[in-house]
């Protein structure tokens, strides 16, 4: 089968360091178009990886040879263009967070059911293998039951120009650090969460939250402790507690592909160390889109993307600093 002929809808960072370097190695993916609102930026994107350049994120659609979208614009512009291209008839695969609210995020998964098409939400690392290791250790009672989760994803200050300091885009530490132990949290306990409690902060001049907590609870009484921000020492990783041991991993939420993780299980006898083979997880969402695409399937994590967007949505407004919406 020939590959899936994606457009690129803007030229962001994450696009251009990750994304696109992963479709361009892809055998079933094949970049063809590149549409950003700055021509000579489209030309370059399109001169490094692949496919024309497109003056104008409307252009792309009316292409007839594009046959799914990837958009990786801010976040306060995806709700408007991800909603064109369903209705284009494209699927998409979007950059995180899908929209920056609950009912929007419904609204598109709601319309891309309705027409067939996949809507995948790009939060690339539960598609890394080491997190399914974490489960089935669960599952076969390694820690016992669960009785905490502790999660954090921070990273350090951003220059003043950068994109996640502008409220107008959907700027902020909880879209942008804050989706991923949120998420986390879903992937390892279940959707059955409620957030009993959060903070927030913001930098001095800043109009967008740098740092802040969230509290969430399961029904079953297991606590997830999580942490996020922008203006932090590097922190990526979480721990799960249980009654008879502990599971750590570092560097859970962006590894590089060639990372072998190596995972720590505290038990009452020892420390044992699990180092496993590396994963690329952004070659493994990549793949996994077009297979969804291709197979006529539901994204994955579809149903997580929702109860994510809630769980955000419920932060925001349990905090004592709003965030943009």
């Amino acid at each position: 089968m020939r590959p899936l002929r994606i457009g690129l809808m803007g030229c962001a960072d994450i696009a251009r360091r990750r994304v696109l370097p992963a479709i361009a190695a892809a055998p079933d993916a094949e970049l063809v178009a590149v549409a950003s609102r700055d021509a000579a930026r489209a030309a370059d994107t399109a001169r490094r990886f692949g496919g024309r350049p497109v003056h104008g994120y409307e252009a792309l659609l009316e292409l007839a040879d594009v046959e799914a979208i990837y958009v990786p614009l801010p976040p306060a512009l995806h709700a408007r263009w991800v909603e064109a291209a369903l209705r284009a008839g494209r699927p998409v695969l979007a950059e995180k967070p899908l929209t920056t609210s609950a009912a929007e995020t419904g609204r598109l998964l709601a319309l891309a059911a309705e027409r067939g098409l996949v809507l995948m939400e790009n939060v690339m690392f539960v598609h890394h293998g080491q997190h399914a290791v974490v489960q089935k250790l669960v599952a076969e009672g390694r820690i016992g039951e669960p009785r905490s989760f502790h999660a954090a994803f921070a990273i350090p200050r951003r220059p003043d120009g950068d994109i996640r300091h502008r409220a107008d885009l959907g700027g902020g530490a909880l879209w942008d650090t804050g989706l991923y132990p949120v998420r986390a949290a879903l992937h390892l306990l279940g959707p059955d969460l409620t957030v009993a409690g959060a903070t927030a902060e913001r930098g001095p001049g800043r109009k967008v939250d740098t740092w802040g907590t969230a509290l969430l609870r399961s029904s079953g009484g297991v606590a997830a402790h999580l942490t996020f921000g922008l203006d932090n020492a590097y922190t990526s990783g979480y721990a799960l507690w249980g009654s008879e041991g502990k599971i750590i991993v570092d560097r859970a939420f962006t590894p590089p592909a060639d990372h072998r993780p190596a995972l720590l299980l505290e038990r009452p006898s020892g420390t044992e160390e699990l180092v496993l083979e590396p994963d690329d997880q952004v070659a493994r969402t990549v793949a996994a889109f077009v297979a969804a695409v291709r197979n006529g399937s539901l994204a994955p994590g579809a149903a997580d993307c929702l109860r994510q967007a809630e769980l955000l949505d419920d932060i925001r407004t349990t905090r004592g600093v709003s965030c943009p919406r």
